[in-house]
């Protein structure tokens, strides 16, 4: 291999490293150890070497708090454009839809499941391509994401709701209300995804040449493939998901435990996953810019929170929330001592300012 491409697959990967909050120490090993965990039962395997392990169902957490008993099964499933999707659902009242983010699913809701579930009609949904719902080989972009949640909404939950939604999630929430602005009735974002248009650089719309189109380009999708390969078996290593997590993700460790790894785990045996990974991942990495905050949030018309990680690793505008409050007046701002993932890290705080927010325009709802 030349100096130039060794170079180049650094950069490769050190840019998706980065995006997935990889240690740098963790990502040129060949190998990657396997680690035991007690406690567990094999369910299945996701690779040569790798087992999906079962914990047992419990009420509560090492943390004393109340979580979503884990069901390597799923919960609830719902047929949609064909597809089969997975979403949990608890308790009674008015609906609180809950969307997870990228490369996550209605598990890392588990803390606010039980507590919110107390007063509302509490959804989490797997969004297609994650979690427990089925991951085709489609070309996936907001698009999808957001024709799948209202559907939901039409066909599932059938009244107007909430939405809240952490990281990928949050950007689709904005793009359901916009589209039922009659049934959603407020939108919370938790680190939510995308981009001010301002943020985006026009420098690549050059035409494409045709010595790029049919040499260089091949050439790279091969290349970004070899690289996204290694990039999907290093995190779907138990003890890689652990130091990824706590790389700076978590900012809380005693968080990190078995629940939350084998709910990552889980989904990577399904049929399709490292293909879907691969195509999701492809398109996180192209920075597509169709779609923006300042398009999304001009034509939302519901109450919005922001409930905000301000250790989050992987946003990097630290200005984004009150930027997102200065183009979306009255929005209130919870800043929280967290990383990308508030509602699991912090669930206390973020089930109470849910809560209190909620409060504010019960006779609303």
């Amino acid at each position: 291999m030349s100096s130039s491409t060794a170079t180049a697959r650094t950069d490769w990967l050190n840019s998706i490293g980065n995006r997935l909050g990889i240690p740098r120490s963790n990502r040129f090993r060949g190998r990657w150890k396997l680690i035991s965990r007690r406690n567990f039962a094999v369910n299945r395997t996701v690779a040569t070497g790798t087992s999906i392990m079962t914990p047992p169902v419990v009420a509560e957490s090492s943390l004393g708090l109340q979580q979503l008993p884990f069901k390597s099964e799923g919960y609830n499933y719902w047929k949609w454009r064909g597809y089969r999707i997975h979403y949990v659902v608890e308790g009674e009242g008015f609906p609180i839809v809950l969307i997870h983010g990228f490369a996550s699913s209605s598990f890392h809701w588990r803390y606010n499941i039980p507590e919110l579930a107390k007063r509302y009609k509490v959804y989490a949904l797997d969004l297609l391509g994650f979690g427990w719902s089925e991951k085709p080989l489609i070309d996936y972009d907001a698009l999808i994401w957001r024709d799948q949640v209202v559907d939901f909404l039409n066909e599932i939950v059938k009244q107007p709701a909430v939405l809240v939604g952490n990281s990928l999630g949050g950007f689709t929430t904005l793009l359901a209300a916009a589209a039922l602005p009659d049934q959603v009735r407020g939108v919370s974002l938790l680190n939510g995804a995308g981009r001010f248009g301002d943020d985006i650089s026009t420098t690549d719309k050059t035409e494409e040449t045709a010595l790029h189109k049919f040499i260089v380009k091949p050439v790279e999708e091969i290349f970004q493939r070899v690289v996204v390969r290694s990039a999907f078996w290093l995190t779907m290593q138990p003890d890689q998901i652990e130091a990824v997590l706590k790389s700076g993700v978590y900012r809380n460790h005693s968080n990190v435990d078995d629940y939350l790894i084998n709910s990552i785990l889980r989904p990577a045996a399904d049929p399709n996953a490292y293909e879907v990974y691969y195509r999701l991942l492809k398109q996180l990495m192209s920075n597509p810019t169709k779609y923006t905050l300042d398009s999304v949030l001009s034509q939302l018309s519901c109450p919005l929170l922001l409930l905000w990680g301000d250790l989050d690793p992987w946003v990097h505008d630290r200005a984004k929330p009150n930027r997102i409050k200065d183009f979306y007046p009255n929005t209130p701002l919870v800043n929280l001592q967290a990383g990308h993932y508030p509602q699991d890290e912090v669930p206390e705080q973020v089930n109470k300012a849910l809560l209190d927010w909620l409060s504010t325009f019960a006779s609303e709802i």
